[in-house]
């Protein structure tokens, strides 16, 4: 398996690998140098935008648009000007918390969660196109890692801080999540499970934060493989390239060492393999 450095972005904290299988190009942001990526694969060129602010996740939003979480609200971008609107102002119950990871349902509603310093004070939002806010789960801590099953039933959660992965049974119509169980759990190991995909079949692939590698289980939890990667941090995954057999990966270079970053010195840097596995396409919020 040959993976690829596809840009050498030396990101601080590369996050959020969000495939536009229209422009066929990929977003992805650096949360805290500000910046909103999007990476060209057909010429290899990058460029970013400045969000101004912490800027945690991001999704489609419509024509040249995205809708962004940053610290502490919610902002569409404008992908051809680079104009930002505000949104949303959130008011979270604890200090020093700001938003983390977040993807949308099939129904274009935005799920958002959030990070704390503090243990079990991070919550799980969701955020709805009628400009609804609801409070989805609480005792988190870093809130990552968001996902569907293929058939919907299912929804996926990682508290990285937890080593653990939870599923909860998902209600497609009502945008609810119950009977949450802990379906893959890493306590044994230093390794944190942080930003996944899922792919057609339903396996689930999310990147392992201090584990040099990134991890494949099947959706009852059972690991299938893990694959080396040469970095220390890698952040988070997502299907792209024509078929959706592409993965990318985003990674990290924040908190390292001079020699931890010596001795994996594609830190930030973005890459790609090719893969026998069919992602899903990723869902736009609903406009």
């Amino acid at each position: 398996m040959t993976i690829q450095t596809v840009l050498d972005a030396r990101a601080r904290l590369g996050e959020c690998p969000l495939w536009d299988i229209d422009r066929q190009q990929l977003f992805w942001v650096d949360v805290h140098n500000h910046r909103v990526h999007q990476f060209d694969p057909a010429t290899g060129k990058d460029h970013y935008f400045d969000a101004g602010d912490v800027v945690s996740a991001i999704v489609l939003a419509g024509e040249d648009r995205l809708l962004m979480a940053l610290r502490d609200q919610l902002a569409f971008l404008n992908t051809e000007t680079g104009e930002i609107t505000p949104l949303y102002q959130a008011k979270f119950p604890y200090p020093n918390t700001r938003f983390n990871d977040g993807k949308c349902d099939s129904k274009g509603r935005f799920w958002i969660g959030s990070i704390s310093e503090a243990p079990q004070q991070a919550e799980l939002y969701r955020y709805d196109p009628d400009g609804s806010w609801r409070v989805m789960e609480t005792e988190l801590t870093i809130s990552n890692g968001l996902g569907w099953s293929p058939d919907q039933s299912m929804f996926y959660l990682a508290d990285s801080i937890q080593h653990k992965i939870y599923a909860y049974s998902f209600d497609i119509e009502a945008g609810t999540i119950r009977d949450r169980r802990v379906l893959i759990d890493l306590t044994d190991e230093a390794v944190e499970p942080d930003g996944l995909s899922i792919d057609s079949q339903g396996n689930i692939w999310t990147a392992l934060w201090d584990g040099w590698c990134i991890a494949c289980f099947t959706p009852t939890g059972q690991e299938i493989k893990r694959i080396d990667l040469s970095v220390q941090r890698p952040t988070s995954v997502t299907f792209g390239g024509s078929e959706l057999t592409d993965l990318y990966i985003t990674s990290a270079s924040v908190g390292l060492s001079q020699k931890e970053i010596q001795q994996g010195f594609n830190a930030g840097d973005l890459f790609r393999f090719s893969t026998s596995s069919v992602g899903m396409p990723a869902y736009s919020f609903l406009i």
